[in-house]
C-alpha cells in the first residue's frame, strides 16, 4: 500500500489537516494506497516554499537549469520500467502504451524545453533610432501554478513543468488525484537530480479544495491548467479576477473526415487510433467520425472490424492493446452518453457495452468496450457533447461545403483529421475547419515546436515550442537615450516607428 505524499520544499510531507484519500487502480477497482488530501495550508506552504526559491533559481544560468533538466530526464530513463508500470497501474491503460507514448514523451519534453530555453535566453531583440536604443529581454514570472489531467498523468505534468522551470519560474504542481504516483515518482528524481528546494513542489488533493486555493493564490502569477471545460470555464474567471495569466487547454468533439479520394484502408486505420486510442481518453481522439456518402458503409464496416479486433485484457499485460477507463464512476459516465443516444435513436453496431470476460485479476475493472454508432444527426446531443470515452459516431456528407459544416457543429474547436487526395481539397477545408489543429492524411502527429491550443471552448492561448517559453515569461523593454529625446518645454519629439 503506497502512501503518497506532498513534495514542498524538498522534502515529503504529510498533509496539514491529515486528510487522505483512496487510489484506485481502475483495471482492478483495488485500493493500492493512498495520497494526501491537500487544503489551503497545504499549497499555502507550497507556495511559500516557491516564492522563497524564485530569486535563485530565476539567477541560476539557463544552460545550468538545462543541466538539472536533463538530469531529471536521465532519471526517469534509469527507472523506465517503474514509471511505465505505475503510469499504467494509476490510469488503467496498456503497458505498451506507456512504453511507447507517455513515459517516453515525458523525457523528451524534459529535453526539449531544457534545450529551446538556452536558445531562447541567448536571444537578444534590439531596435534603434536616431535618438535611442531599445533591447527587450524575457524574465520569469515568477511562482507557475501547473493543474494537469489524468489521462496522460507524467505526460502532461512535464509538459508543463518543463517550459516553467527551463525559464527560471519555480512551480507548484497539482496532479489528478486519479493517477498520483508518477508526479510523486518524479519529485524524487527531481530531488536527486539536485533541483534546489522549493524549485518545484508538488500538492495532491481534489481540484474543488487543492486546484481551487492554487489558483485562488496572490502569490501564483500564472496558472497553465488542462482539464474540462466547465472546469476550465472557473479557472479563467478567477485569474480574470486577478490579472494572472493563464492557459486553458480543454476538451474536444473532434472530427474525422474522410473523402472518397483518400486512401482508404489507411483512413480507417486512421479513424480507429483516433477513435479508441487510450481508450478515446485523449483531448485529441475524434469521436465524430464524417464519411463521403459514396464509401459511407465500406469504411463503417472497416471500423467495426478494427473495433471487435482490439485485444481488451490487463493493462499489465504486454499484448493487451486496450486497457480499462480511467475510474468506475468515468465508466458509469460514458456507459450513460451511449444509453442516451440510443434513446435519442442512435444505431450500436458494435460495442455499446462491457466486455463479456476478463481475466481474473481484472474482472472487476472499469473496463469498456470500443463501440461505434451511426443513426445520429450532426447536431444531437452526443455529436455536441465531449464524452471522453471510447465511442465514435459516424456520420455521412455529401460534398465539402456540408462536410465542414458539420465539423463546425459544435461549441468545441481543438483538432480535426482531413484523409483526401487532393491537396487543394485539404487547404480549403483546413482554412474553413474551426480547430486549432488540423491534420491532413494523419493524427496525433506532433512537433514539439508548433503552437498547440484550441478554439471555442477548447481553450485559451497556446502551449508548445516558443509559445510555452513566451507564457513562462514577461517581455521587459529598456530604451536608453542615444542623443538628448527632451525638449525644454518637456515635449517628446516624434519618432519614425519604422
Amino acid at each position: 500500500m503506497q502512501r503518497l505524499e506532498h513534495f514542498i520544499d524538498g522534502a515529503f510531507v504529510a498533509p496539514v489537516e491529515d486528510g487522505w484519500l483512496d487510489n484506485i487502480d481502475p483495471a482492478t477497482g483495488l485500493c493500492i494506497g493512498t495520497l494526501a488530501r491537500g487544503s489551503a495550508a497545504d499549497v499555502n506552504a507550497a507556495v511559500s516554499a516557491a516564492k522563497a526559491a524564485a530569486e535563485r533559481w530565476a539567477s541560476t544560468d539557463p544552460a545550468r537549469r538545462a543541466s538539472l533538466l536533463h538530469a531529471m530526464a536521465d532519471g526517469i530513463e534509469a527507472d523506465m520500467d517503474a514509471f511505465v508500470s505505475a503510469e499504467s497501474i494509476d490510469t488503467g491503460k496498456p503497458v505498451s502504451l506507456a512504453t511507447v507514448v507517455d513515459i517516453p514523451r515525458a523525457i523528451a519534453n524534459l529535453r526539449y524545453f531544457a534545450d529551446a530555453a538556452v536558445t531562447f535566453c541567448d536571444r537578444q531583440e534590439q531596435y534603434t533610432t536616431a535618438t535611442a536604443s531599445s533591447v527587450v529581454y524575457d524574465r520569469p514570472v515568477g511562482v507557475i501554478g501547473a493543474i494537469s489531467p489524468w489521462n496522460l498523468p507524467l505526460y502532461l505534468l512535464t509538459w508543463k513543468i518543463a517550459p516553467a522551470l527551463a525559464m527560471g519560474n519555480t512551480v507548484v504542481a497539482k496532479p489528478s488525484e486519479l493517477t498520483p504516483t508518477t508526479a510523486t515518482m518524479l519529485a524524487d528524481i527531481a530531488r536527486e537530480a539536485g533541483l534546489p528546494d522549493g524549485a518545484l513542489n508538488i500538492v495532491h488533493g481534489l481540484g474543488a479544495e487543492a486546484g481551487a486555493a492554487l489558483v485562488d493564490h496572490g502569490d501564483v502569477a500564472a496558472i497553465t491548467f488542462t482539464g474540462g471545460t466547465t472546469t476550465g470555464a472557473h479557472v479563467n474567471q478567477a485569474c480574470a479576477g486577478a490579472f494572472k495569466k493563464v492557459a486553458l487547454e480543454m476538451g474536444g468533439k473532434n472530427p474525422v473526415i474522410i473523402f472518397a479520394d483518400a486512401d482508404i484502408d489507411a483512413a480507417i486505420d486512421l479513424a480507429a487510433a483516433a477513435a479508441f486510442a487510450n481508450q478515446g481518453q485523449i483531448c485529441l481522439c475524434g469521436e465524430r467520425l464524417l464519411i463521403e456518402a459514396s464509401v459511407f458503409d465500406h469504411v463503417v464496416d472497416g471500423l467495426v472490424q478494427r473495433a471487435k479486433a482490439l485485444q481488451i485484457g490487463d493493462p499489465l499485460e504486454q499484448d493487451t492493446r486496450f486497457g480499462s477507463l480511467v475510474s468506475q464512476a468515468h465508466r458509469d459516465k460514458v456507459e450513460q452518453a451511449v444509453g442516451d443516444a440510443v434513446a435519442a435513436g442512435a444505431t450500436v453496431l458494435c460495442g455499446g457495452g462491457r466486455p463479456d470476460s476478463l481475466p481474473a485479476r481484472v474482472a472487476n475493472g472499469a473496463f469498456y468496450k470500443p463501440t461505434v454508432l451511426t443513426g445520429l444527426a450532426p447536431d444531437a446531443r452526443f455529436n455536441r457533447e465531449e464524452v471522453f470515452g471510447p465511442v465514435v459516431c459516424a456520420m455521412p456528407f455529401t460534398d465539402e461545403a456540408e462536410a465542414i459544416t458539420m465539423a463546425n457543429c459544435t461549441d468545441y474547436g481543438l483538432c480535426a483529421s482531413v484523409c483526401t487526395g487532393d491537396s487543394g481539397r485539404a487547404a480549403r477545408m483546413a482554412a474553413a475547419i474551426d480547430a486549432g489543429t488540423v491534420w491532413i492524411n494523419c493524427w496525433l502527429v506532433r512537433d514539439f515546436r508548433v503552437p498547440f491550443g484550441g478554439m471555442k471552448h477548447s481553450g485559451l492561448g497556446r502551449e508548445g515550442g516558443e509559445a510555452s517559453l513566451r507564457f513562462c515569461t514577461e517581455q521587459v523593454t529598456v530604451c536608453t537615450a542615444t542623443t538628448s529625446t527632451v525638449g525644454a518645454s518637456g515635449a517628446v519629439p516624434s519618432e519614425p516607428t519604422t
